[in-house]
């Protein structure tokens, strides 16, 4: 059996019809035989595409990821209501009221930018320690904060007036609940809607053209050849300024010294975070000038 406990980066799965998000990382530490995995950005059974899983002590980046934005493509269909704001929920309310293509554009052109957003019931937000979904499942429904989200944009390519049904393509930010949009949407219009199909086409820098199947995983991982689907963490970060530091500083800063801005050749303002590699070009994780000393915020070694 490969040993691949040293494994370290992002894997660009793309998470088929059916399974949770969990079941993803269940499916690969049975191939990769390895426990830590992570993912970033969880999907709904029904949805489909890119899940970022992160590998090994790349876990510990899951949630500092800079590239916060997420691209889907969704189903939907207007008129009807279900408790899980999709089509598998169980049905509120229906309308006969027929609604023109004007009038579902100026609808979502009406959510785009900075708005206030409901998280649905059927979702992992929790409330008083426990989970809006398993809340859901006990048949309760709990009072739930709005919350800021911010929606890129909304792009309406196809739509049948007479069958009330169609495609989006959202672009958005981390926390954003495309069902959601989708029900506001309807709401706004008086007709009610729902997501009927649901597929991330992009997530924290990895791309749906570019994503793997857990069955493509498995046959590389069976032929020794997984590396090849890992992208280094580093590229998650490629925002960031880069340093270099050289043999002794390396060594001062993995035992957690600050250093002084000619130490590591670089003296800029407090709070600009850099990404950081030893002396021999390894990726050490992220930092940033504190006081006027360059410090640790998250290491990977």
């Amino acid at each position: 059996m490969t040993d691949n406990t040293a494994l370290c980066g992002i894997i660009n799965v793309y998470k088929p019809a059916g399974w949770t998000s969990f079941d993803v990382i269940a499916k690969l530490r049975g191939i990769l035989h390895i426990k830590r995995l992570g993912h970033a950005g969880t999907l709904d059974p029904m949805a489909t595409g890119v899940l970022p899983v992160f590998v090994g002590k790349a876990t510990k980046a899951c949630d500092i990821i800079p590239d916060t934005r997420k691209e889907y493509s969704a189903g939907f269909r207007l008129g009807i209501s279900t408790d899980t704001e999709d089509i598998t929920g169980s049905v509120i309310s229906t309308s006969p009221l027929r609604i023109s293509e004007k009038e579902l554009r100026s609808a979502a052109d009406k959510l785009q930018g900075d708005i206030m957003q409901v998280p649905p019931m059927y979702s992992a937000v929790k409330v008083d320690g426990k989970k809006l979904y398993q809340l859901a499942r006990e048949g309760r429904t709990v009072e739930r904060e709005p919350r800021c989200v911010h929606i890129d944009s909304i792009d309406i390519p196809e739509y049948d007036e007479a069958e009330r049904q169609g495609k989006m393509y959202i672009v958005c930010r981390k926390g954003t609940y495309v069902r959601t949009v989708i029900a506001d949407i309807g709401k706004s219009l008086g007709t009610g809607g729902v997501m009927t199909s649901l597929e991330r086409t992009y997530s924290g820098g990895c791309r749906i053209e570019d994503s793997h199947t857990p069955e493509e995983i498995a046959e590389a991982a069976a032929a020794g050849e997984i590396e090849r689907l890992i992208s280094p963490l580093d590229r998650a970060f490629e925002v960031y300024g880069k340093i270099s530091l050289g043999s002794r500083v390396t060594g001062l800063y993995k035992n957690g010294v600050k250093l002084r801005p000619q130490q590591v050749g670089a003296d800029v303002p407090d709070g600009q975070l850099y990404r950081v590699y030893g002396s021999s070009g390894e990726f050490l994780g992220i930092g940033r000038f504190d006081e006027g000393l360059f410090r640790s915020v998250k290491n990977f070694y």
